[in-house]
């Protein structure tokens, strides 16, 4: 499937899309092979193909784009941002070099997008969860991004903040399914720090 966006029901969505690291961006796109190749040769496992994830949410009438991000500038209210966190060591996270960005960007631009493999995957068609994941957002976990703070066996990152939201919405973002010979680090960090919203249960 093309990352063309699917129809919107009458109610809230909330799509995922699959992005190949680096797409578009070369440098990173090397460092991604060469940190998956050294990650496979110690794990004893074959290579696979590294891809962090976007969502997008739709709550009639509007689109939000949401995503982390590298901080380019201090106008992150123009991008929607809902939170910031350090990269690589939490005390140089004061600087913005080393700081991330978590943004939910009302008719917002992912410029990578058309890269997206096998996308894009409707996860929520229900508007009381979608906005719950909206909601959810500025409540993610701003752990060091490339650190395993909370010992879950994974990194921090961008999939972190993805798995952690759907998961503790109530999607079984478990079960999301990834492009084939896929990886997406951090994906089980955020899982593994989830804590699912308990529905109402009252008659």
């Amino acid at each position: 499937m093309s990352a063309a966006t699917l129809p919107a029901l009458d109610g809230g969505t909330v799509d995922l899309y699959w992005i190949p690291l680096g797409a578009g961006h070369h440098s990173v796109r090397f460092n991604g092979i060469v940190y998956e190749a050294l990650n496979a040769a110690t794990e004893r496992r074959d290579r696979r193909d590294l891809y962090h994830s976007v969502l997008e949410i739709h709550l009639p009438p509007d689109r939000y784009w949401v995503e982390m991000t590298p901080v380019p500038d201090d106008n992150g209210s123009q991008r929607g941002v809902v939170a910031e966190g350090p990269v690589g060591v939490r005390a140089l996270g004061r600087l913005r070099t080393f700081r991330y960005e978590i943004r939910r960007w009302r008719d917002g631009i992912v410029p990578d997008l058309g890269f997206a493999v096998a996308s894009p995957i409707r996860v929520v068609d229900d508007i009381l969860v979608a906005q719950r994941v909206f909601d959810l957002l500025p409540q993610v976990p701003t752990l060091v991004w490339g650190r395993d703070e909370r010992s879950t066996g994974d990194m921090w990152s961008c999939n972190s903040v993805i798995s952690w939201t759907l998961a503790t919405a109530g999607v079984d973002a478990d079960s999301i399914p990834m492009p084939p010979r896929a990886r997406a680090p951090g994906w089980h960090a955020g899982l593994a720090l989830a804590t699912p919203v308990l529905e109402d249960s009252r008659p």
